[in-house]
């Protein structure tokens, strides 16, 4: 099982940034995605999740509007655009599939919000 994030990097105040979550050794399709992020000092924090089906998704409130969660079953892969992005938003970011009691997680990829 792999998750295995990507599209990191520095980005000012403002701008936008895609991460991608590319899943293989499971069935993409049955699981619910989430991305998560954990900045320094603080804990791990939901950012956005969605359904296996993409009918159904939830954010925080700090990103609502701004990051949009979305999915390609066929391609195994997570996404999450980032729009209007501010300081508070750096962090580490990681995907996470879940079915039931099964939890995968990826290695996280670094985003970093600054001028």
């Amino acid at each position: 099982v792999q998750l295995v994030e990507s599209g990191g990097g520095l980005v000012q105040p403002g701008g936008s940034l895609r991460l991608s979550c590319a899943a293989s050794g499971f069935t993409f399709r049955w699981y619910y995605m989430s991305w998560y992020r954990q900045a320094p000092g603080k804990e791990r924090e939901l950012v956005a999740s969605q359904r296996s089906t993409g009918s159904t998704t939830n954010y925080a409130d700090t990103v609502k509007v701004r990051f949009t969660i979305s999915r390609n079953n066929a391609e195994n892969t997570v996404y999450l655009q980032m729009n209007s992005r501010k300081p508070e938003d750096t962090a580490v970011y990681y995907c996470k599939a879940e079915r039931g009691s099964i939890n995968y997680w990826g290695q996280g990829t670094q985003v970093t919000v600054s001028s």
